[in-house]
């Protein structure tokens, strides 16, 4: 896709977004199926399902995603789809590279251990290898720009409100 068939595809959106807001709030949905007898947890995704369990550093076999693992993932799959529309907006042809998230959680927080230690991720590096022919402030524009209309990024720097519920299932 190009920057000009991008244009033609977004333009439309964009004008019935201007037009009508409430057309823009878009719903995602993710669901955990609870495994019986184990410490697991099956989530259905587009291309199959996962089975998320312990992390070795809380008792696990390493045999089964972490959840850890698979916030970063959504992370990378979003900067980098991200970075490819920017790319192809701006006409910069990326040749190639990756994107690298690294995150640091400490397991004495979600064991209990110490209840001074946060539970949960406390660092995220985010890390940007692109091959391109761009100069040096172009790239830049483009990773600012990223940054900016990365949805995972951004819902991790500005945390939404999250509220929880508990229903029978039968």
């Amino acid at each position: 896709m190009n920057a000009d068939q991008l244009r033609a595809v977004q333009a439309p959106l964009k004008q019935r977004y201007r037009d009508d807001p409430a057309t823009a709030r878009v719903a995602s949905r993710a669901e955990g199926i609870l495994e019986p007898g184990e410490i697991a947890c099956t989530v259905r995704a587009w291309h199959g399902e996962v089975t998320a369990g312990l992390h070795q550093a809380g008792g696990g076999s390493g045999e089964q995603a972490c959840s850890a693992d698979m916030l970063l993932e959504a992370l990378v799959a979003c900067a980098g789809v991200t970075l490819s529309a920017v790319a192809t907006a701006m006409g910069v042809t990326i040749s190639g590279g990756r994107i690298v998230a690294e995150g640091i959680w400490d397991a004495r927080g979600t064991l209990g251990v110490d209840r001074s230690v946060p539970v949960g991720l406390t660092e995220i590096a985010l890390r940007f290898e692109v091959d391109s022919d761009a100069d040096p402030a172009r790239l830049e524009r483009l990773i600012q720009t990223t940054e900016r209309y990365c949805v995972i990024l951004q819902t991790l720097r500005t945390p939404p409100k999250v509220s929880f519920s508990v229903a029978g299932a039968g």
